[in-house]
C-alpha cells in the first residue's frame, strides 16, 4: 500500500503579486523553493488563509531572495496582494517509507524571509 503524505510547506507566506493576464502559475522566491524542496513546475497546492479559497497550479522560480510570491492566470481571482497563503506538495510514501518520512516544513517572517525550517517527524515515526 501506499499513501499520499505532505511532502512540504511554505507556511503563511503573503502573496506579493496577483496577475491576471499572465500564464497560469505561482512565482515563488527561489529560495523558498530550494528550501521546501519544491522543483519548477512541480504540482503544488495552496490554501489561502484569507478566504477559505483552496486551489491547485504549479510552481515556477522568482528571484532569489526577493520575497516573491506571485499568483499568476486564473488563480489571480482567488488570491490578492497581501493575502495570506499555504502552499503545500504531496507525495505518494510505501508504507516502509513511512519510518523515514518527515515533510520539510519552512516559516517565513512578513516579508517571506525564511526565518525557521525543519524537518518535522510525525508521531508515528518517532
Amino acid at each position: 500500500m501506499h499513501r499520499t503524505m505532505l511532502k512540504s510547506k511554505l507556511h503563511r507566506v503573503h502573496v506579493t503579486h496577483s496577475e491576471l493576464g499572465y500564464e497560469g502559475s505561482c512565482a515563488i522566491d527561489e529560495a523558498l523553493l530550494e528550501a521546501a524542496d519544491i522543483c519548477e513546475y512541480q504540482q503544488i497546492d495552496i490554501y489561502n488563509v484569507n478566504n477559505g479559497e483552496r486551489f491547485t497550479t504549479y510552481a515556477i522560480r522568482a528571484e532569489r531572495n526577493s520575497g516573491v510570491i506571485s499568483v499568476n492566470g486564473a488563480a489571480a481571482r482567488k488570491a490578492q496582494a497581501g493575502d495570506i497563503l499555504i502552499i503545500a506538495t504531496y507525495a505518494m510514501y510505501a508504507e516502509k517509507e513511512l519510518g523515514q518520512y518527515a515533510p520539510e516544513l519552512v516559516y517565513v517572517d512578513d516579508g517571506n524571509r525564511i526565518k525557521n525550517r525543519r524537518r518535522q517527524i510525525p508521531v508515528q515515526a518517532a
